[in-house]
């Protein structure tokens, strides 16, 4: 008394209407998961450079050289 032919089996996800295949939701899960990659060594060579650009601009060779008068001189005044 069983059908196999009364329900058909299809692969995917059915959202009632129509039906999604795996294969499309795979390329979709693939992309996501490559292009979140993708964001993250970016996001990290930028956040590297930010860093490496503030370290040269607090290094003490970047710095004015400020004139401070001698106490020698301050003495004999």
């Amino acid at each position: 008394m069983s059908s196999t032919n009364s329900k058909s089996y299809t692969h995917g996800l059915n959202l009632g209407l129509f039906t999604i295949p795996q294969s499309i939701l795979l390329q979709v899960g693939t992309v996501s998961v490559l292009m979140l990659v993708l964001a993250q060594k970016t996001t990290t060579e930028a956040l590297s450079a930010i860093g490496q650009a503030s370290e040269e601009l607090l290094r003490g060779e970047r710095l004015p050289i400020l004139d401070f008068p001698d106490q020698n001189n301050q003495d004999q005044d």
